[in-house]
């Protein structure tokens, strides 16, 4: 199937998930709009089954399979979400599933796909590696392939999200920002806005490590693995090429700055790919007026990259602190140094120190304070402090 997608295929689409996809909810975020001077929605399909919009796709697509394709088994390739949907629709389906991810991806997404019942295999750096590898699987067992985006059935079913936002978004001119990796959530969005709600504006958003659409080479991992594709699909290339409006791109710190946020501020979970569009609102780069919805496209973060995540959003935004002083190796300094930071009101999360390996004196030590903040203005107030105390400072992060 290569033809484009019609209105009729998504609403075709929505009958079949009714009952089965969550309506996700759009929400206001008072926080995001002021950051960003203006009104900031979110539409949290963090919180659809499965914990992403693949369920939409993948669900539409199975639905549709004739018995003989059942009989066979699927198998497909994702980065981690797609393959959970798969799984999940396979097993409703009462058919085998294969899901074949790259050898990096989230164990959250592997536990998960395996939990839904599926076989998982691990294949390649990349998503690209584990299609290949999932494409010689369908050759070598004769299982259907469940393509994660260039298909107009998976395209339909991610248009599903469309035709809520049509009815969701407030009348006027709005902005609607969407992560893109293989393009088949943009390019379904992007079709029901068009048919319903064209004064929309539809902007992509790709990852600096992997921003093909906007001319870029792929340039290493990303934290937003959902949307590193190096090479999106023919069919929702020529979509997103007709309705885009834009295409811009976010780096990792920013993107570990808007999952803070959203964790933090809006209790909502989400994963690299999902924060993606917070992260370009927030960056002043999608453009246009009025209201901004960011599609919070899955939640599916393991605990340990969120933990990496938070740590990593916390110093990029000031609010973690390291720095090294240079003091007096004498009874008595190191209570003067955390008497001048209490003055401050920071918080002492570690401190180290270090008598040997440094080019350092005699009679001197080296102390590494991790320190926790209110934010970068803060923690240039409390580097001052620490100066006018008469030490030698020295910022590592």
């Amino acid at each position: 199937m290569s033809e484009r997608p019609t209105l009729d295929h998504l609403r075709a689409a929505q009958d079949r998930l009714h009952g089965v996809a969550r309506v996700t909810p759009v929400y206001s975020s008072e926080t995001l709009s002021r950051l960003s001077d203006r009104t900031v929605l979110l539409k949290a399909e963090n919180l659809q089954r499965t914990g992403a919009f693949k369920i939409r796709g993948a669900y539409n697509t199975i639905a549709q399979l004739s018995a003989e394709e059942r009989a066979r088994g699927v198998v497909t390739a994702s980065a981690g979400n797609h393959g959970q949907a798969v799984a999940w629709a396979a097993r409703e389906a009462g058919i085998a599933a294969t899901i074949v991810v790259p050898e990096a991806a989230p164990m959250a997404k592997i536990e998960a796909a395996r939990g839904y019942g599926a076989e998982v295999e691990l294949a390649g750096e990349g998503f690209d590696d584990a299609a290949a590898a999932a494409r010689a699987r369908e050759a070598e067992t004769g299982a259907t392939f469940v393509h994660a985006f260039d298909d107009v059935r998976v395209v339909a079913g991610q248009g599903t999200l469309g035709l809520e936002l049509a009815g969701q978004l407030p009348t006027g001119g709005s902005t609607v920002v969407i992560p893109v990796g293989g393009g088949g959530l943009a390019a379904g969005i992007a079709i029901a806005l068009d048919a319903l709600r064209p004064e929309i504006r539809v902007v992509g958003v790709q990852s600096a490590a992997c921003a093909p659409l906007a001319g870029k080479e792929p340039g290493g991992a990303t934290i937003a693995d959902g949307i590193a594709v190096k090479h999106p699909g023919e069919l929702t290339s020529r979509i997103l090429a007709d309705l885009l409006d834009d295409v811009v791109v976010v780096d990792d710190e920013e993107i570990s700055q808007a999952i803070v946020l959203l964790l933090e501020r809006s209790k909502l979970v989400v994963e690299g790919a999902g924060a993606a569009p917070v992260a370009a609102i927030l960056a002043g780069r999608v453009g246009g007026d009025g209201p901004a919805c960011a599609i919070l496209a899955g939640g599916n973060i393991d605990a340990t990259t969120m933990s990496s995540v938070i740590r990593y959003g916390m110093t990029a935004s000031g609010r973690y602190l390291v720095v090294a002083l240079l003091i007096p190796d004498r009874p008595g300094e190191l209570a003067r140094i955390v008497g001048l930071i209490a003055d401050q009101r920071a918080n002492i999360l570690s401190i180290q120190h270090h008598r040997e390996g440094r080019n350092i004196g005699v009679l001197e030590t080296e102390a590494e304070l991790t320190l926790e903040t209110r934010g970068e203005e803060h923690a240039q107030t409390l580097i001052r402090a620490l100066a006018e105390g008469g030490y030698t400072v020295r910022r590592l992060r």
